[in-house]
């Protein structure tokens, strides 16, 4: 495999949406947030506007939890979901605050002001920081949230979805610093047939076995991602064994990062690296 050849960090922190316990999540702040606290990878989600424009966002529209609409007032939860972003252009997505209202699930998060970035920017952003801080190249670990009911309706095929994003990154970054995970294995099948040279990460959260979901894939990939409570020490030892790393999410409690480092995995997936940085299991780099 072409990632073997390359670096990879003995344990790996994973910025969850950047660093959504500090900063509003999946922005630019967050972002470099998460670079501050050494980090070895970002991770994201993306989602694709009308006008083919790949944005990063959790959800496929403006969610009543951290945004306000274009005129600055609250979205009802009841609603929210017509604020579909895969009808909407970029110029329009951009007027929504996803940031002023805070996250009441994260009462660390400092609110401030700000937009769904393009993909785009966020590299841009990101590389720029780590060159300007002469800091280490991260990862970016990137989510295409996709489902067969959602398809043509909150996104587009995931052909042509994974093509837009592969076609992005390719132009900002070495394609050997991109991980690509998600739950539709649909996804990770095609990526694995077009872009084999990719890492692959199959994020789990049902409680089938592991060699039942790696049946249902098709292959092995780089990393099996479950939620962490689905994880244990004989399952790490066993995919070690298949030469498959381990990187659950979404740890945020100091107890079970601790917990799950000592079962062996290779990495966590936190909304909060800087508490991961207190136990040095994050680079010792950054200005914080």
């Amino acid at each position: 495999m072409a990632a073997s050849s390359q670096y990879i960090p003995k344990f790996d922190v994973q910025g969850h949406r950047g660093a959504r316990g500090l900063r509003p999540e999946n922005t630019i702040p967050a972002f470099l947030a998460a670079l501050d606290t050494g980090v070895t990878t970002l991770e994201l989600d993306v989602v694709i506007t009308k006008d083919k424009q790949v944005v990063v966002s959790h959800e496929p529209w403006m969610s009543a939890a951290i945004c306000l609409d274009s005129t600055g007032i609250a979205i009802a939860e009841k609603s929210e979901k017509k604020y579909n972003i895969y009808q909407m252009t970029y110029d329009e997505v951009k007027l929504f605050d996803c940031g002023s209202k805070g996250n009441e699930k994260f009462p660390e998060q400092q609110k401030m002001r700000v937009a769904k970035p393009l993909l785009s920017d966020v590299l841009a952003a990101v590389e720029t920081q780590i060159k300007n801080l002469n800091s280490y190249e991260v990862d970016y670990n990137i989510e295409i949230k996709s489902s067969p009911q959602d398809e043509k309706k909150f996104h587009p095929t995931i052909e042509e979805y994974s093509d837009l994003v592969y076609n992005l990154v390719n132009e900002y970054i070495p394609t050997d610093r991109l991980v690509i995970q998600s739950f539709d294995f649909r996804v990770l099948q095609y990526w694995h047939k077009k872009y084999p040279d990719i890492r692959l990460a199959a994020l789990v959260e049902n409680t089938k076995s592991i060699d039942a979901n790696l049946k249902d894939l098709g292959f092995k990939p780089s990393v099996y991602s479950p939620y962490f409570k689905l994880i244990n020490k004989e399952k790490v030892h066993y995919l070690h064994q298949e030469k498959i790393r381990v990187i659950p999410w979404t740890v945020n409690e100091v107890s079970d990062m601790l917990s799950l480092k000592g079962m062996g995995v290779d990495g966590i997936i936190t909304d909060y690296p800087d508490r991961a940085r207190k136990y040095k299991m994050t680079l010792n780099i950054g200005r914080k």
